[in-house]
């Protein structure tokens, strides 16, 4: 197992290596240069340096003044020291922006993923004990249309709902006018008013894919001969179900909650740019809006390395499970 997970670390390390890689070939071939613009607006401030002046100073800055090839070695080495710079669009460094944001999406995704968790599964085993059935029919109509709904459209539509026309929730953002007025514990229930209708958006158009996967599984092994033979014996079908059926069928579930974990740090950008949360996905979009490349680098970086952990914790969490796989 050791050996296996060793291997594993490797292959994704050198991967890294070669998506940063392309990461910064793309932002340095940009059509629309960041740098240029940047260097336009700080020249034009009263008394300010000229374009060619900013221009030299900025491309020196990112290590943009020579190659891709010795400027992402350059970029590389700052990073292997923990530098990633300074935010061109927050104006504070990049880490700590990052910092200061993270944690809001990485509540609001655990919370969802929590709730994504303890109704998705349930149901997607109850579908698969009542295959078409009325029960069966229900779970997967909401099951489809929880895939189907667009992020955008739902989103506008629990604001239309409970925001406009009932008046529960406000229309957007993390804290209410009076907010600086509050206690410390009214604060922090503030916070978790505003925080409601984006964990609700973000559990609903994420439970239907889970439900539909643990249906299909559940289905799966339920036909297998070592469930028909467990029933032939007489066992509950309670126990038949849930005591050897279910087991069998989190090999699959744990690679895919596993593979989920890094993206609870990953932000969601739509649903956090809908409704004004000031979240790791909010923020960085309007940094890539803003032109903010250190910002932008660090964050479509921090992506690819949550891409590969989660590949990685999948794999490793399959080996578990399945010994299998490590022989193999």
């Amino acid at each position: 197992m050791r050996k296996y997970i060793v291997k594993r670390i490797l292959i994704s390390i050198l991967i890294l290596f070669f998506v940063a890689f392309i990461i910064y070939a793309l932002m340095r071939c940009l059509p629309t240069s960041y740098i240029e613009s940047m260097a336009r607006q700080k020249s034009m401030q009263p008394g300010s340096k000229s374009f060619d002046e900013w221009m030299v100073q900025l491309k020196e800055m990112y290590n943009m003044d020579g190659g891709i090839i010795p400027g992402y070695f350059a970029w590389l080495g700052q990073v292997f020291r923990g530098d990633f710079g300074d935010s061109w669009f927050y104006t504070v460094p990049v880490l700590e922006k990052f910092s200061d944001t993270v944690w809001i999406s990485f509540i609001m995704s655990a919370i969802s993923l929590f709730f994504e968790v303890i109704i998705a599964i349930p149901l997607g085993i109850i579908a698969a004990k009542k295959q078409y059935s009325k029960t069966d029919y229900t779970i997967s109509v909401i099951a489809l249309a929880g895939i189907s709904l667009p992020t955008f459209f739902f989103a506008s539509l629990m604001k239309l709902v409970f925001s406009i026309k009932l008046g529960w929730f406000d229309l957007m953002g993390l804290v209410g006018r009076n907010y600086e007025q509050l206690s410390a514990w009214g604060k922090f229930l503030d916070k978790a008013h505003h925080l409601v209708l984006p964990i609700v958006t973000l559990t609903v158009i994420s439970i239907g894919g889970l439900m539909r996967y643990t249906r299909t599984n559940m289905l799966e092994v339920l036909n297998a001969d070592y469930i028909r033979t467990a029933r032939a014996k007489g066992l509950s079908e309670r126990k038949v179900v849930y005591h050897h059926a279910f087991r069998n069928t989190l090999i699959p579930l744990v690679t895919i909650i596993g593979g989920s974990l890094p993206g609870l740090f990953s932000g969601a950008m739509i649903t956090e740019t809908l409704y004004s949360i000031p979240g790791i996905g909010y923020t960085s979009y309007q940094a890539m809006v803003g032109g903010d490349i250190p910002f932008s680098m660090f964050y479509l970086t921090f992506l690819a390395v949550l891409t590969l952990l989660g590949n990685l914790i999948s794999d490793i969490l399959y080996a578990v499970v399945d010994p299998r796989v490590r022989i193999s």
